[in-house]
């Protein structure tokens, strides 16, 4: 097995009706009405960063632009990170993050 493989296919294809249940968990947080899209986006980064989750800052880098982020939030939500976890997200998420914001057209 390749280990670089896209882990979210791998999770599907392993465990298809736990991945369905958690896509479903998603997608039902997705339709509160508290927060709109990009904030949603925002606060999972900031989460993922502080946790120095690399993969799954820039798998979200995509989705916020999408929701109409722009690099100065995206910067400034893993610079918050910084008073919650060090530089541990910050230097580990920040570059590849804001080098992923800038490939996406």
């Amino acid at each position: 097995m390749s280990i670089s493989k896209n882990p979210m296919l791998l999770f599907k294809e392993e465990a298809p009706e736990v991945a369905k249940a958690f896509d479903g968990l998603i997608a039902a947080l997705s339709t509160q009405p508290g927060l709109d899209a990009k904030t949603r986006q925002l606060i999972y980064i900031g989460i993922k960063a502080a946790q120095g989750d690399v993969d799954a800052v820039t798998a979200h880098v995509p989705m916020l632009k999408a929701a109409g982020g722009t690099r100065d939030e995206l910067r400034d939500t893993i610079l918050v990170t910084l008073t919650v976890n060090g530089v541990k997200g910050v230097v580990s998420c920040l570059p590849r993050a804001l080098e992923k914001f800038d490939e996406i057209q």
